[in-house]
């Protein structure tokens, strides 16, 4: 146990409102692109699946996030809660972005986290399909950064 580590509220078990709450500082922290930043939200020890990478622990997290970041570019992520039970929340969501060539894709997914008793997630297992999309099609517009509040989110968008 890493017992020094400061809690990250909203912490377990879960309500819906503490659910939804988490969710969106996640989307937030992701939406920073601040791979350091994000880290500190999972376990030293967190594990990830992600696509087909298996991440262990936040040194790799900082790594695989910084390629992701360095590969999408323009990336602008939406999160909304699926489902959640006692430590463990599920969420869908899509991102844009565009490649270096200035091919946009939308990417769609769901994971699935698990979290310890500080409220940190000390796992997180991700499923990820990309759709080639046009620029015209792209549906998130806002400046870089943080979804601003009155932003519609997936199910408002049809997605």
């Amino acid at each position: 146990m890493h017992t020094n580590i400061e809690p990250r509220p909203p912490l377990p078990p879960f309500t819906r409102e503490s659910a939804v709450k988490k969710v969106r500082l996640a989307e937030d922290g992701w939406n920073s692109r601040d791979a350091a930043k994000v880290s500190l939200a999972y376990t030293p020890d967190s594990r990830w699946r992600n696509r087909a990478e298996f991440v262990n622990g936040r040194e790799e997290i900082v790594q695989m996030l910084s390629r992701k970041w360095a590969k999408e570019l323009e990336y602008r992520l939406i999160k909304e809660l699926w489902a959640f039970d006692g430590n463990r929340i599920a969420v869908r969501y899509a991102y844009e972005w565009h490649d270096d060539s200035g091919n946009w894709f939308r990417s769609y997914g769901n994971e699935n986290w698990e979290f310890d008793e500080r409220g940190l997630m000390a796992r997180r297992f991700a499923c990820i399909n990309d759709l080639p999309i046009r620029e015209e099609e792209r549906l998130f517009r806002w400046p870089q950064g943080r979804r601003p509040d009155d932003h519609p989110g997936l199910s408002d968008l049809g997605l």
